[in-house]
């Protein structure tokens, strides 16, 4: 007899107007009180963010995978969103505003937070940042209530309160409006986490920042209605699960350090669920990838921070280049730039690098370059053939001086726009700046 699947659970979406209303830190707080309870929270992040999900896991206890209907199909959202069967209660957290994502759709939407927390029944908190706005905050949150796509809208989480004149004056607005308020969250300037170019900087580079989780959990439990909040979460039906990811490689020797730290987890996830073997190193570390794996899989991170230390670290280098004479290596972003022949830092000094590539980027001179991509591969990459179309984005500050190789794949933005980061592919190596996401 076959055992019954562990129940789907409730769950709650946490948004907000834009980006920087304090979306992470609640629902960091969130997840940290709601733990402290002794509930099993299973978090989700919204879009292409590689940064997030691991501050989720340390709050949790639990892995945290992105959501992201531009760039994964139906089934890929079914399958990652059910690895929230047997928790008590599910925290989706949303990227920049509710609504916000590409004009032209994907491959199950446009990527809004909106179009997730519908398709799992998901009811949203509003993050509202009230600083410097009264009544007014109650029209912001009634708009959003009443967009023709609206999710349904739970109620609002203010945060920024000045003070509690401040807050009863939203409070009685919001009450007028019918709009539900389960929290207001006073001013706390020392519990913000520190951020750097590409987010927050790292949760593996935060000394104490399980005590930082602590605070933040007893911050929101005493200013937030937890258990008003655990009644007002709901689901949709159990999502129909697709396919994981398929690894590239039976055993994948993968880069994992301070500057080699931007691998979704949903793709590891899936590896290790297909039986492929991930066998860490560092490169800062002077570390070499072991030459018994079938492949060298550099991900994303901050290179541009580390150039001198990895230029020195011999054995890194001269162990990836002796593993590229017989044996495929993959670069993606950060990982790309460390293949190629040098990187110019923001001072201007060139470093050089593993030269398995011709690619040459300088971050001396800093202009991002962010926004999904489309790419249609021109030359094989691990786990890949010629002619298949890959699903993920680009999210970096640094320029190309020179990318002399054979172009990896054909890449175009979510508008259908060709982009000049092709990737590139010398004999076993090849790198891209687009991180994957689905293929």
């Amino acid at each position: 007899m076959t055992a019954a699947a562990p129940p789907w659970p409730k769950g709650l979406a946490i948004a907000a107007p834009a980006s920087g209303a304090g979306k992470t830190t609640l629902t960091l707080g969130l997840l940290s009180a709601f733990r402290a309870r002794g509930l099993a929270v299973q978090p989700f992040k919204n879009g292409p963010d590689y940064i997030d999900p691991a501050f989720h896991a340390a709050a949790a206890g639990r892995a945290s995978f992105n959501l992201d209907g531009w760039a994964m199909d139906a089934g890929l959202l079914g399958a990652l969103a059910g690895a929230a069967r047997g928790a008590d209660l599910v925290l989706f957290e949303g990227a920049m505003g509710l609504y916000d994502g590409p004009s032209d759709p994907g491959r199950a939407g446009r990527g809004a937070s909106a179009e997730i927390a519908r398709r799992f029944g998901w009811p949203v908190v509003l993050a509202l940042d009230v600083k410097g706005q009264g009544q007014s905050a109650a029209a912001t949150a009634l708009g959003f209530a009443h967009h023709p796509e609206a999710p349904a809208m739970a109620g609002v989480i203010l945060n920024n309160v000045a003070s509690p004149r401040h807050e009863a004056m939203i409070r009685a607005e919001m009450e007028r409006l019918g709009i539900a308020v389960f929290g207001a969250l006073p001013r706390r300037a020392d519990l913000a986490l520190p951020e750097r170019h590409l987010g927050l900087v790292q949760a593996e580079e935060q000394a104490g920042l399980a005590a930082t989780l602590d605070r933040l959990g007893a911050f929101v439990a005493e200013h937030v209605d937890l258990d008003a909040l655990l009644s007002a979460a709901t689901s949709g039906p159990a999502p129909e699960e697709g396919a994981w990811p398929c690894p590239p490689a039976q055993r994948i020797a993968l880069a994992r350090d301070a500057a080699f730290s931007f691998a979704y987890p949903h793709m590891l996830a899936g590896w290790r669920r297909a039986g492929a073997e991930i066998v860490p190193f560092s490169p800062l570390a002077d570390e070499a990838p072991d030459a018994s794996a079938d492949l060298v899989w550099l991900p994303g991170g901050y290179p541009e921070l580390h150039a001198g230390r990895l230029a020195a670290a011999t054995t890194f280098l001269e162990g990836l280049r002796a593993f590229a004479a017989q044996k495929p290596v993959h670069g993606e972003c950060g990982g790309y730039m460390v293949l190629g022949t040098a990187l110019v830092d923001a001072e201007g000094i060139s470093h050089p690098m593993a030269g398995l590539l011709g690619l040459v980027t300088s971050y001396e001179k800093r202009r991002l370059h962010l926004g999904y991509r489309r790419a249609s591969l021109c030359a094989p990459m691990p786990g890949q053939a010629p002619g298949a179309v890959l699903w993920g984005h680009e999210f970096h500050y640094s320029t190309i001086l020179a990318q002399p190789d054979a172009p990896l794949a054909e890449v175009r933005d979510a508008g259908g726009r060709v982009v000049a980061e092709t990737g590139s592919v010398r004999g076993l190596v090849s790198g891209s700046f687009f991180h994957l996401i689905a293929d």
